[in-house]
């Protein structure tokens, strides 16, 4: 589940790779993190543009369903 700013583990897994860091720029649609779950690769995209804001997960770290792995920050929020 995606909520507006905010990117979510689908299923229980494992945070595989991730692809972003705190203060990066990100476009809608970028690739941010890689979960592994039910031995399968799901790449998790920005819903919006902004700019990483909390990354809430590291690699190897399991998660359950509906936690959230990263927020998003408006670029406005970023510069304040």
């Amino acid at each position: 589940e995606q909520h507006e700013g905010s990117v979510s583990a689908l299923m229980p897994g494992t945070s595989f790779k991730i692809l972003v860091e705190e203060g990066q720029e990100v476009e809608a649609g970028e690739v941010l993190l890689i979960l592994e779950a039910m031995k399968m690769e799901h790449t998790l995209k920005a819903p919006r543009d902004g700019i990483v804001g909390d990354l809430l997960v590291t690699e190897g770290e399991q998660v359950t369903d509906g936690t959230v792995l990263l927020a998003l920050k408006e670029e406005a929020d970023a510069a304040a």
